[in-house]
């Protein structure tokens, strides 16, 4: 198995990295959202919370 930050071979001790310096920069990917995962949500929290109760209204009505 390599690193998945350099490709290195990993160490057993700081795996699947190389090495601290690895894990240290995979752990910056998290903490600055390299590593985020698009969505499609709204960012406001009330638009979800509209979002919810309008799809639920929706699929409590008789067809």
């Amino acid at each position: 198995m390599s690193c998945p930050i350099c490709e290195k071979p990993t160490d057993p001790t700081y795996r699947p990295f190389c090495s601290k310096r690895c894990a240290d920069v995979d752990l910056g990917k998290w903490f600055n959202g390299s590593y985020a995962i698009p969505s499609t949500d709204p960012d406001d929290a009330e638009e979800v919370i509209e979002a919810l109760e309008d799809e639920q209204r929706a699929r409590s009505r008789p067809h």
